[in-house]
This record gives structure tokens, C-alpha cells and sequence, in this order.
């Protein structure tokens, strides 16, 4: 079995839980795993046998160059994450493409750049007469950067918003807050080549005053998932699936889901390129992560 690349950089690695365990779970089953930084540009990824994305979470600020440096490394070697995969999990108008599968998901409206700001704004609210607070967020953010919550009264300030994420050339996302969150969090569901694995609950990140909880080890606990949340979570997978064309399941996803106000659960995101997929608060799924990286580098 040859070298594994888990692929970080310098900032993400520190806050990057997972790679310990993993890298334990990696020599227990036998894979030679090295930790490396897509920014370092001595490193030389023909050596590897694979290359699976980890914790290279400074691609948020640097999209258009993670993408480039994707590209290099797919022609020298095999990503664990193909590149259609890859450009579709970094965009959030991936909803709309589960909505288009039956998944339930919160209901999204996506606002182009060169869009009227105060317009969509505008119109959104109108289509919503019953939402008294919403989301504005970048289709191509993580880690909840440039995302808040407004009260519908805050139309001015949440245009403003909008058009700033519209002049760096993002796409944005409208919509409404779902208001069980604030009472039951998150849950956020593991996945390895499609079977679940384990969950953990997070309480609510955004405030009604515009500030976000940074999402640390404590703000974040095990719990065994629902059936109906275990559903939606492996439906939300098998159509990434399908609409992708892939031939096989994912070697691993994250599905983040909140509950409606009819308590159904409806995907509030997906984390399928470089997910942080909590497993210490697992027993056995670096475990599990390691065996089915294992039979991705099966010859």
C-alpha cells in the first residue's frame, strides 16, 4: 500500500481535531499517511499514491488558486475527492441541485453577482411575509466567515451585506433563520462510503445580535442521530451521488441538519470536500475513516 497525502495547511492544522486520530487509525490499518500543505510549494505529490483533502481550509480566501493547485495535483497523482466533486461540494448551490432531488433542505433563494442588492433583499422579504429573521451568507465560505443573522427589520444593513459579498464576486444565499435552532441546535451527522457512522449535536453559532459562536470542541457533544435524520442525511448523499454521476459512494461526508417547524429534518449544509467530521467524539470512526481510505489505495 504506498503514501498517503492528508492535505492541511499551517493555519487549519492546529485547529484541525481530526488529524491525530486519524493519523493513529491510518497506522493501525496499515496506510502510510504524511500530513501536507497544499500551500508549500516544494512538495512533490507524485510521490503519493492518493491525496485526500483534510483541513486545507485557507481555500475560502484563496478559492481561485485551490482550484489551480486541485488541478496540478490530479494530473500527478489520484484525489480521494474527484475534481466534479470537489467544485460542486465548495459552492452551497449544491441545494438547490438536492432540492431538485426531493431532499429537503431550508429554503434557499441565491443572489448572482451583478444582482441589485437591495432589490433581492427586497424581494425575498416580500416572498416571506412570515419570516421575521433571516440568513445572509456566501455560497463559497466555511467556518461561518461573512455569515449573519438579521431580523427582518435590518433590510438595510443585510443589503449592504449582500453587496459586499456581490462585489467580491461571490454568489449569496438568502434565508429564512429556522428558529428551532436556537432551542435544539444542529445535528451533524458522519458518513464513510455511505454507511453512517456517528453524530454529534452543536448549538446554535448565530446570535441575534450578529455575532457567531466560533463552532470549538465544547460547543459540540455526542449524540446517536434519529432514524428520520439519518434518512435525510443518507438521501442528501446518495443524490450528491448520483447527480455527480459517481460510480460509487463518497469515502466520506458530513450532513448538517435542523429541524423545520414541523420537527422534520431539512439539510442546512453538507461538508463533502474537506469535512471536519468530529471524530473524537467518536470512539471507532477514525477507525472507520481509515478502512475505507484503505479501500480506496486497494490495487
Amino acid at each position: 500500500m504506498g503514501t498517503l497525502a492528508l492535505v492541511t495547511d499551517a493555519v487549519s492544522l492546529p485547529i484541525d481535531y481530526d488529524m491525530p486520530p486519524l493519523l493513529e487509525a491510518c497506522r493501525t490499518v496499515g496506510i502510510t499517511a504524511e500530513v501536507c500543505d497544499w500551500e508549500d510549494g516544494t512538495v512533490d505529490w507524485s510521490r503519493f499514491e492518493a491525496v485526500v483533502f483534510r483541513s486545507p481550509w485557507t481555500w475560502a480566501e484563496k478559492q481561485a488558486e485551490f482550484l489551480a493547485f486541485c488541478e496540478r495535483v490530479a494530473r500527478v497523482t489520484r484525489l480521494i475527492t474527484p475534481m466534479p466533486l470537489v467544485r460542486w461540494a465548495l459552492d452551497k448551490r449544491y441545494l438547490a441541485d438536492l432540492a431538485a432531488h426531493g431532499v429537503p433542505v431550508i429554503p434557499t433563494t441565491v443572489v448572482a453577482p451583478g444582482s441589485d442588492a437591495p432589490a433581492a433583499v427586497r424581494e425575498f422579504l416580500a416572498a416571506r411575509p412570515d419570516t421575521p429573521e433571516f440568513v445572509v451568507k456566501p455560497t463559497d465560505g466555511c467556518y461561518s466567515k461573512d455569515v449573519q443573522r438579521y431580523p427582518r427589520s435590518a433590510r438595510e444593513p443585510a443589503s449592504r451585506h449582500v453587496a459586499r459579498l456581490l462585489a467580491n464576486g461571490s454568489h449569496v444565499i438568502l434565508q429564512p433563520y429556522v428558529e428551532s435552532v436556537d432551542r435544539q441546535g444542529e445535528t451533524d451527522l458522519t458518513f464513510f462510503d455511505g454507511v453512517y457512522s456517528h453524530a454529534i449535536h452543536k448549538g446554535a453559532m448565530l446570535m441575534p445580535d450578529g455575532t457567531v459562536h466560533v463552532p470549538t470542541l465544547d460547543f459540540r457533544r455526542a449524540l446517536d442521530a434519529d432514524e428520520d435524520q439519518r434518512a435525510v442525511a443518507a438521501a442528501a448523499l446518495a443524490a450528491s451521488v448520483a447527480h455527480l454521476g459517481l460510480d460509487r459512494p463518497l469515502v466520506c461526508g458530513r450532513v448538517d441538519l435542523v429541524r423545520g417547524s414541523d420537527g422534520a429534518p431539512m439539510v442546512l449544509e453538507m461538508e463533502l470536500c474537506e469535512p471536519s467530521l468530529n471524530l473524537t467524539f467518536s470512539e471507532d470512526g477514525a477507525l472507520r475513516f481509515a478502512q475505507a481510505l484503505a479501500e480506496r489505495l486497494k490495487p
